[in-house]
């Protein structure tokens, strides 16, 4: 409708412009020298507007001739972009897909066009990586890095999982160290040195970096604390081995209370006392965890731990019993500790306490032994009888095949009636 419009008026200016004319069409005359030209004023106004259209149009042309080599330069980038976006899309499909040698070929085809060369070199790199092709793939970071140096981060943590991937362990300490001096705070970074140092079994190094780790959130509470847990294990299982009997206490004196404390510890630094003999600090610090934290395992292990002050001992447990009077576990030791102190009355008490509570078959045996003992021998059979039915119960009785079973009356190597009492035994519990 618009260029209709603007032809009517063309057309109607283009009348008006002729019957102008018509009526008079002017006069000019130009002289140069002896040379005289004549004419009407119309015709030479039309020549005029011809040679400019002519002229410019000319101009036009000259200036599209000169621009074609530009243009042509163009149309080449835009398309070689095309493609470079084109084959990076679909090399990043193919890695998906698991399709890792077509992946390296799109994504490195047209990488040098590519708008983004960084991504296509860095999937590329993965790609050979899952082609055992290690030398490509260290190729290939190396263009990353050339192509796009301020993201030395990025390659570099790519360059440290694909080498963690490939358990290149010392390659990976080697980059993740760089990696920490150039981005102390980056998060992902500490992760990935936590897990090195773990498959390192560097734990004096894991231990200095767990305050950074709690400082920055990298893991969550939870997995904090079975690290924290694990890192001072580990140090306490390297102080054991030296034959510095200090060193051992102040490896534990150093580990924060928080942790020191929790059930597990207590129970691995239990274990390294008894084995050097050390009753009476293995006493102490059951006694001191016992009273920070109730554990029932705690108070039943307080109770084999030999002692040279036995007496002193109940008076401790039976401290505890304002606080906790209903433990099986707590009236199981009072009655064990009894029985150590000869308090024959008082220990049929307690164990006959910790039955009514909760029956287990070791306060079955223990007052079984009792009652045997006070020559009440029908009594203890019911005792050792329904210790034998608890046991039971909690444990599906294991069959030996007929070629291993022991003729009639005979023992394994004469230890069949072997009476010794047991020796005490820490468990450690994770």
């Amino acid at each position: 409708m618009r260029i209709l419009i603007l032809g009517l008026l063309g057309l109607a200016a283009a009348v008006l412009l002729a019957l102008a004319v018509k009526e008079d069409n002017g006069y000019i005359l130009i002289g140069y020298g002896q040379w005289t030209v004549e004419g009407s004023l119309a015709f030479f106004l039309l020549m005029n507007l011809l040679l400019f259209g002519a002229l410019y149009l000319t101009l036009r042309l000259l200036s599209r001739i000169g621009a074609t080599p530009r243009k042509l330069h163009d149309w080449r980038e835009h398309r070689g972009a095309r493609r470079a976006r084109k084959a990076l899309t679909q090399g990043l499909v193919e890695l998906s897909e698991g399709n890792w040698r077509g992946a390296e070929r799109d994504l490195v085809r047209f990488a040098g066009k590519s708008e983004t060369p960084l991504l296509n070199y860095l999937a590329a790199a993965r790609s050979a990586q899952q082609q055992d092709a290690h030398e490509r793939r260290d190729h290939y970071l190396q263009l990353a890095h050339e192509s796009m140096p301020e993201a030395d981060v990025a390659v570099g943590l790519t360059q440290a999982e694909l080498q963690l991937d490939h358990a290149q362990l010392e390659q990976a300490l080697a980059t993740l160290k760089h990696l920490r001096e150039i981005a102390p705070r980056h998060t992902h970074v500490l992760k990935l040195l936590k897990e090195l140092y773990q498959r390192l079994d560097d734990w004096q190094e894991l231990g200095q970096l767990l305050p950074e780790l709690k400082r920055r959130k990298v893991v969550d509470a939870e997995e904090l604390q079975a690290l924290e847990l694990r890192v001072y294990q580990h140090q306490l299982s390297g102080a054991a081995q030296d034959e510095n009997l200090t060193l051992l206490q102040t490896v534990w004196n150093r580990i924060p209370g928080v942790v020191r404390y929790r059930e597990e510890m207590v129970t691995t630094y239990v274990n390294y006392l008894m084995n050097r003999n050390d009753h009476a600090q293995v006493e102490r610090t059951l006694r001191d965890a016992i009273d920070r934290q109730w554990s029932d395992d705690l108070v039943e292990l307080y109770g084999r731990v030999p002692a040279n002050d036995s007496a002193r001992k109940l008076s401790v447990a039976e401290g505890w019993l304002k606080a906790q009077p209903r433990s099986p576990v707590l009236l199981l030791t009072l009655g064990r500790l009894c029985l150590g102190n000869k308090l024959w009355g008082k220990a049929r008490t307690y164990l006959e306490a910790s039955i009514g509570i909760e029956p287990s078959s070791d306060a079955y045996r223990a007052l079984g032994a009792l009652l045997e003992r006070m020559d009440e021998k029908e009594k203890a059979l019911n005792c050792f009888k329904a210790g034998l039915e608890l046991s039971s119960a909690h444990a599906a009785p294991l069959e030996l095949p007929a070629s291993l079973k022991l003729p009639s009356g005979k023992t394994d190597n004469g230890q069949g009636d072997n009476n010794e009492r047991p020796k005490l035994e820490v468990v450690n519990k994770q």
